[in-house]
């Protein structure tokens, strides 16, 4: 009876790694230890990078309320406390869309919050 070397786990395992793999540049695309180690890098950044672009993207809206609010005369930190104090509850991203897509509805709300800054 033939001696089995290698089983088609290792193969497997390879080929899934290299896999992954496939589009990097030069070595980290055909070499299998350097391969491994580009893709457990890759993972890290992909992890680490799911929680950034949560920050990144409150940042834009923030940045892009901003900008509206400076259109209508009032600054940011203003506007938003003034929607907190008169019990409007709506996201930075809503609002953000809002200043965009449906300008006069956040002029409305500039408005509310300018009655509520001078009373």
């Amino acid at each position: 009876m033939p001696r089995a070397v290698d089983g088609t786990r290792r193969k497997d395992r390879r080929k899934k790694i290299l896999g992954q793999a496939k589009g990097y540049w030069g070595r980290r695309s055909t070499n299998f230890r350097t391969a491994k180690d580009a893709i457990a890098k890759s993972g890290q950044y992909a992890y680490r990078d799911r929680k950034v672009r949560k920050r990144e993207f409150r940042a834009l809206w923030i940045t892009r309320i901003s900008a509206a609010c400076r259109a209508e005369g009032i600054t940011y930190s203003r506007f938003m406390n003034a929607l907190r104090e008169s019990n409007i509850q709506i996201n930075r991203k809503a609002l953000s869309n809002m200043a965009i897509e449906d300008y006069a509805a956040f002029q409305s709300l500039v408005e509310t919050a300018k009655q509520r800054n001078v009373a």
